[in-house]
């Protein structure tokens, strides 16, 4: 068992830089600004508050209603990972943070973007780079008749451009309506670009991005990687994608891994394609080789469900040491009402769990660490249990965690994915986190969102044209 005074803690946001291979394009990730590594407890409050408010906003979106578009996002937890994109002609380059639970790509636009209540640690409102339209000569506002504008606004989007309805449609000129995206507790609002989107050796021409004018504790553009068609996965014609995600610590220690995508054979976008050398082709048999798959399951919600976004994956087991947790199946598979069931989140730093599934695991980990005194007043300081004050032992044994999903696939979670050291003063505490909702049901939703801190050091692969989600424990260093 691993020693806990080892234990890593959090948070580091990562930017990008990028490098490029015939049909795939490689992302190195590296740390960016975060907390100071004096204040465990503070960031560890911080991030469990974040994790639930992500998570409220998950299972409560909806699909846009007239100007105002609500998708599932919390990017400012600062528990997240980021990529710096070129856009314009010439490029300019911005950070993103890349977000697997929301579709959209947007930037902050203009020199007079306004970033209200922006003030995070490392965090200079005034000094946000942006976008600049007027410096870009590929910049085009969308209209209101391009099918793009409908992709964020629904095909009903016509009712909402008046100078559209005439006689003579196919003259209209007015814009696509202003957006409004709605966070966890945040906003941001802008209009819709139609913009080249520039890598090394491959040109996307006519992406569709959000200029933001307007936000609200949104330090940081996003880069929406979700299932829906203005994605950027969907709008390179992506086959998959993969990452690694670095450990979150409290530090700017110089680190990096890979972001990588891969194009798929019938993209639009152009490139000039190279075949991959003999040995990069073996390292692809090995790593394939080497992954455990589960398929992407359908959310049944209606067809215009904002829940359609998510890559939800069928959960079958959670083992706490070698005991089955006894979930009910409800929690388990989504329902018709768009309740239940598991979405992979890159956005959520802690995982999460519906109270009645939270409340089960917890007390499987408090009845197999009986022995251990708990830390109750932590568990009030930062908003998790259960915590364990460990300080005085010369040896703690901890039970495993695992995520068993449909087609046997297990995710054997390292300790230092699943506990955290809060304190100098030898407190660990199971980074998982829940509300005080019951559900399912109410406002629907999944019960459980596998946020990133649980997927530290393992390569995750988003198999696009196979509909399967891939993994396999690897030290992203």
């Amino acid at each position: 068992m691993a020693n806990p005074k080892s234990l890593l803690t959090l948070t580091s946001l990562f930017s990008l830089f990028l490098l490029t291979l015939s049909s795939k394009l490689t992302l190195s990730l590296s740390p960016f600004p975060n907390y100071p590594a004096s204040d465990p407890l503070q960031a560890l409050s911080f991030h469990a508050s974040a994790s639930i408010s992500r998570a409220h906003h998950i299972k409560n979106s909806r699909k846009p209603n007239s100007s105002l578009t609500q998708v599932p996002l919390f990017p400012h937890s600062y528990g997240d990972y980021s990529v710096s994109l070129n856009f314009g002609t010439p490029p300019q380059t911005s950070s993103f943070i890349m977000d697997t639970g929301s579709s959209l790509v947007w930037f902050p636009c203009t020199k007079r973007y306004i970033c209200s209540r922006c003030q995070f640690p490392n965090i200079n409102p005034a000094k946000i780079s942006t976008f600049k339209p007027k410096l870009s000569s590929s910049s085009k506002i969308v209209g209101c008749q391009n099918p793009k504008c409908g992709w964020i606004f629904g095909p009903e989007v016509k009712s909402k451009c008046p100078n559209c309805n005439n006689p003579s449609p196919q003259n209209c000129s007015q814009a696509c309506p202003t957006y409004i995206i709605q966070y966890g507790s945040g906003t941001t609002a802008g209009i819709l670009l139609s913009e080249t989107l520039n890598f090394p050796k491959k040109i996307v021409p006519d992406f569709l991005v959000g200029c933001s004018f307007l936000s609200i504790r949104q330090p940081s553009g996003i880069a929406g990687f979700g299932r829906g068609p203005q994605s950027l996965p969907a709008q390179m014609g992506l086959s998959k994608f993969s990452y690694c995600l670095v450990s979150h610590k409290f530090d700017d220690t110089p680190q990096s891994s890979d972001l990588v995508l891969y194009s798929s054979s019938s993209g639009s976008s152009s490139s000039s394609e190279e075949e991959p050398t003999i040995a990069e082709s073996q390292r692809n048999k090995t790593r394939l080789q080497s992954l455990s798959f589960t398929p992407f399951q359908k959310n049944p919600g209606p067809p215009n469900s904002a829940f359609r976004e998510y890559y939800y994956i069928m959960l079958r087991k959670v083992i706490v040491g070698n005991k089955n947790v006894k979930i009910p199946y409800k929690f388990l598979v989504p329902g018709a009402d768009s309740s239940g069931g598991t979405i992979v989140d890159s956005g959520s730093t802690f995982t999460f769990m519906e109270k009645p599934v939270f409340e089960l695991v917890a007390k499987e980990f408090e009845a197999q660490m009986a022995n251990y005194t708990r830390a109750k007043d932590l568990e009030n300081k930062t908003g998790l249990r259960p915590c364990f004050d460990i300080s005085k032992e010369k040896k703690v044994d901890f039970p495993e965690l695992v995520f068993q999903f449909k087609g046997g696939a297990k995710m054997e979670l390292p300790l230092t994915n699943y506990f955290s050291l809060v304190s100098s003063s030898g407190v660990v505490c199971l980074t998982i986190v829940t509300d005080g909702v019951v559900g399912p049901g109410g406002n629907g939703g999944p019960a459980i969102i596998l946020g990133n801190y649980q997927q530290q050091n393992f390569h995750v692969e988003y198999d696009l044209q196979h509909e399967r989600f891939g993994f396999r424990k690897q030290s992203c260093k």
